[in-house]
């Protein structure tokens, strides 16, 4: 959205000052930067040769989120949730693994069964003994989102060596083998793992793009600070040098008689508050400008302007379509879903965890055994398995009926904080559109009032030089001055405020019509 680099900054002191303070020129030397202030019109500094050209609000916005400590810590969020997604995704797909003891070493007495040829009985030896295993394993599995369970594919070989009385050296091969494992009755871990991880990759995407609009937000306010600190010591500059030339001219009236003295001392008076009024200006102007620098990332060294034009663009956002595109778009309708879906996800839990369930575990291949590894892998023979375990809890004293009536408890809850929060979301859009509305009002309103309390002001010092109205009206129009630029500066900045606000909450672009990526 283009904006002009810079507006003037609007007459803030009459011509007639210029000419008396050329006149005064010692008097006006002891107040600083006075002079230049009121010789005149009070604009927005100019560009140095070889300094940065002013920014305006959207180039500050882009370096905001370009550069800004929150915008890179919004970033490095959202790179880790697209990681933490690509992860879980990689999870569902053929897992190949490498396994292996190499080797289990194990030096000791054990038992041996013997039978004495004498009398024919058994008897039992402690003989020494080293056994040393060695084992590898290659499996590759497959989760199954549908069901649950788990398909793999596995082969293996393992080498067993004693040492000692009875030593012997074998090997066995399990060349192949497919197996299942099957939950029945019981929650599918998988299926409801895939739906929460679908919605919260969308809940982060939302994320991403409200915490970049958050940063616009953010820089906005900044930006029109150190904008209004800008004018505040602009006209504070030429307030002190309107009311410098004003005591000068006074004290020569009343050192003839044409004035008296309460009208010297108010004139006096108003001179230092105007030059404390300056100094609060400085420091304001340099407090607001390092914060915006700070949000810039900016380095504190970087000189800085800011260039702001009163003109704003003629957009009248349709509440209805603001409330349609923010329950489409928002974060607000992915943090809904994702808790719908946890709810549901507790109560099937509760429901299956603790009740009837089953285990189906089967595996179908072929092994051998034989004295040396090549011998191994010759006259495989069929290797089966299969295995059905069965929980059936008999009595719990109600913990079961319990744990399920709470979790629909909370899924009842769920469901009416859902609901509040998608009506608290629809209310936000209709007037964040509302209020954009009025604030483009309230900006046209304010320039013509800023426009004439300038051109009032300029009358009643005019007046007051030839003598046609007294000082305190003359003050009470500068008064008026000065609050109608502190009401048009504020007004500039609350149009910008509510325009991103209203991206802000619809995650839409309403000048480009369409929503934000």
């Amino acid at each position: 959205m283009p904006m002009p680099r810079a507006f003037p900054i609007r007459l803030a002191v009459p011509p007639a000052c210029a000419l008396l303070l050329a006149a005064a020129g010692p008097l006006a030397a002891q107040v600083p930067d006075a002079a230049p202030a009121a010789a005149q019109p009070a604009r927005a500094a100019a560009p140095q040769a070889g300094a940065p050209a002013p920014l305006t609000l959207q180039e500050a916005i882009a370096l905001a989120q370009e550069h800004g400590h929150t915008a890179r810590a919004a970033r490095a969020a959202h790179e880790a949730a697209r990681y933490r997604d690509h992860a879980f995704r990689d999870r569902l797909l053929p897992q190949l693994s490498l396994a292996g003891t190499v080797p289990s070493y194990n030096r000791s007495i054990v038992q041996v069964l013997q039978v004495d040829t004498a009398t024919g009985n058994a008897v039992t030896l402690f003989q020494p003994q080293a056994q040393t295993t060695t084992s590898l394993s290659l499996q590759l599995s497959q989760t199954l989102p549908l069901t649950g369970g788990s398909l793999f594919l596995s082969s293996s070989l393992t080498r067993l060596a004693l040492s000692g009385q009875g030593a012997l050296q074998t090997w066995s091969s399990t060349p192949v083998t497919v197996g299942l494992r099957q939950d029945i009755f019981r929650p599918n871990v998988a299926g409801w793992d895939r739906r929460e991880q679908n919605v919260e990759i969308e809940e982060q995407e939302r994320s991403y793009r409200r915490a970049m609009e958050d940063v616009a937000v953010q820089t906005t306010g900044l930006f029109f600070a150190a904008y209004a600190a800008r004018k505040n010591l602009d006209n504070a500059l030429a307030n002190v040098g309107v009311n410098d030339t004003l005591y000068r001219l006074n004290t020569g009236r009343f050192q003839v008689g044409r004035i008296g003295e309460n009208d010297l001392l108010q004139s006096q008076l108003a001179l230092l508050r105007a030059r404390t009024s300056l100094d609060a200006a400085r420091l304001e102007f340099e407090r607001a400008t390092a914060q915006l620098r700070l949000a810039l990332g900016l380095p504190a060294d970087r000189p800085l302007e800011v260039a702001v034009t009163p003109a704003v663009p003629e957009l009248e956002p349709d509440t209805a379509r603001a409330v349609a595109e923010a329950l489409r778009n928002a974060v607000t309708v992915s943090d809904v879903a994702l808790a719908d879906v946890q709810a549901r996800r507790r109560v099937t839990e509760a429901q299956l965890a603790d009740g009837v369930g089953a285990t189906l575990q089967a595996s179908y291949g072929y092994n051998a055994t034989a004295p040396s590894m090549h011998l191994a892998y010759q006259n495989l023979l069929e290797a089966r398995t299969f295995s059905l375990g069965v929980e059936l809890p008999l009595w719990q004293w109600g913990a079961h009926g319990a744990g399920v009536k709470a979790a629909e408890a909370d899924r009842d809850r769920v469901a009416d904080q859902s609901a509040l929060a998608l009506e608290q979301l629809a209310l936000d859009a209709k007037f964040a559109a509302l209020n954009l509305s009025q604030a483009r009002r309230n900006v046209a309103l304010l320039t013509v009032s800023d426009s004439v309390a300038g051109k009032r002001f300029e009358v009643a010092y005019n007046r007051y030089v030839i003598g046609k109205i007294n000082i305190g009206d003359l003050y009470i129009a500068q008064q008026e001055k000065d609050a109608a630029l502190v009401q048009f500066v504020g007004g500039l900045g609350d149009y910008w405020l509510a325009y991103y606000r209203l991206r802000q909450v619809t995650l839409f672009d309403f000048e480009a019509g369409r929503p934000l990526r």
